[in-house]
């Protein structure tokens, strides 16, 4: 299912090799996309999944999977996930992952991918979104505080629990 946003579609100028117009819009990722969210995920993380994990969950997931596109090319990906709490009225959301291929970088895509995944959450009746990324990775802390999210001095703990 290809779902198209005017307001998210941009004209990027010339392709080079055919002189046509580049068009970049983000949609929603689909059981289909398994082998390019693969290709991706491991440009990224470094992380190779199987096909057949990676198609399964894209099947079974309320995961909130955002795929930008370059003329018709999947160019990066934005993950988000919401849930609720009876400590708190509102369900909470998170951006979990925001990649973009380099050779995409720098044309405002990190931005149209929070902007796709924020719209989604709303739908949720989410209000509040928290990003977790390392300090060290000063394009994504400039990308997030373009679309406006303000940096925290929360502490992040995390433990493996099969390193016990």
């Amino acid at each position: 299912m290809q779902v198209r946003y005017p307001k998210l579609t941009r004209i990027l100028g010339f392709n080079q090799e055919d002189s046509k117009l580049s068009k970049i819009y983000i949609r929603l990722a689909s059981p289909e996309d398994h082998l390019s969210l693969i290709e991706l995920n491991d440009k990224f993380n470094g992380v190779r999944r199987l096909p057949s994990e990676v198609k399964q969950s894209l099947m079974n997931t309320k995961e909130i999977i955002a795929l930008a596109m370059l003329d018709e090319v999947p160019i990066g990906f934005g993950c988000a996930q919401y849930f609720n709490s009876f400590c708190y009225e509102e369900p909470l959301g998170e951006i979990t992952e925001l990649y973009v291929n380099e050779v995409a970088r720098g044309r405002g895509l990190g931005t149209l991918l929070i902007s796709f995944v924020e719209d989604r959450l709303t739908e949720y009746g989410v209000k509040s979104i928290k990003v977790v990324t390392s300090e060290s990775n000063k394009r994504a802390i400039k990308t997030y505080l373009k679309a406006k999210y303000i940096q925290e001095d929360d502490l992040i703990f995390q433990k493996r629990l099969d390193d016990k």
